[in-house]
């Protein structure tokens, strides 16, 4: 079934312009759900949101965006580097893994409130962009390790990518743009649903169902960090 939804989605790609980016998108979005380095973007996006205390939609979908587009930015940097290094695009090795499992366990350790992280939305003396802030840095770190897995899905797109630059660089772009937009879609979903909810339930910082939902996360964020160790052997 997976295996034909890949050869589809690889044959629209040669196809005209609109169903070419519409495969692009759909790519972006496989490269989140199909990939377990990927779908632990989702409890670290809704650990980090629930950590800051109550927000509001728009606030949640700006740290949701802010985060997902981090881990763009730290994908197409490392991207670049490790090609022009004459390695495998993305590949970070040994090292970046490590790096990136490190902070799932600092981060699923403050989600399990056993240390405690300057993020706090609601402590933060009034300075509303030290949330942003720290979806930034918190979306580039985890963006160093997942170089292998986004350029694995990547691949059928880039080698259209690649050809297509040559004549009709706006076409290129396009396509590269339309698998971002469903990369990041999935992630900025999940934190907004998970603020819908807690807005809806009228959660607050304080609420134990907040406390149980960090807890949660946590635990899967450190599974996150176990895997990427795992995966790195």
């Amino acid at each position: 079934m997976i295996e034909s939804i890949f050869n589809t989605l690889t044959e629209l790609l040669n196809g005209n312009y609109w169903l070419a980016i519409l495969s692009s998108f759909f790519w972006g979005i496989l490269s989140i759900l199909l990939s377990p380095c990927h779908l632990s973007s989702i409890p670290l996006i809704v650990g980090f949101l629930t950590s800051q205390g109550k927000l509001s939609i728009l606030r949640t979908f700006n740290l949701s965006l802010v985060f997902a587009l981090g881990i763009l930015v730290s994908i197409a940097v490392i991207g670049g580097i490790t090609l022009s290094m004459g390695r495998l695009m993305g590949d970070v090795g040994k090292i970046g893994n490590y790096l990136v499992a490190v902070v799932f366990f600092v981060v699923g350790l403050y989600l399990l409130d056993l240390i405690r992280l300057p993020w706090s939305g609601a402590n933060l003396s009034g300075t509303r962009y030290k949330g942003l802030v720290a979806a930034l840095v918190l979306g580039l770190i985890f963006g160093i390790g997942l170089g292998p897995c986004t350029f694995a899905f990547m691949a059928p797109v880039l080698g259209v990518v690649f050809e297509v630059s040559q004549t009709n660089i706006l076409i290129a772009l396009s396509l590269l743009s339309a698998f971002a937009f469903g990369h990041c879609i999935v992630i900025v979903l999940a934190g907004v649903l998970s603020g819908k909810v807690q807005q809806y339930l009228n959660w607050t910082d304080k609420s134990k169902t907040v406390k149980y939902v960090k807890n949660i996360c946590g635990i899967l964020v450190i599974f996150g960090g176990i895997y990427m160790i795992y995966n790195t052997f």
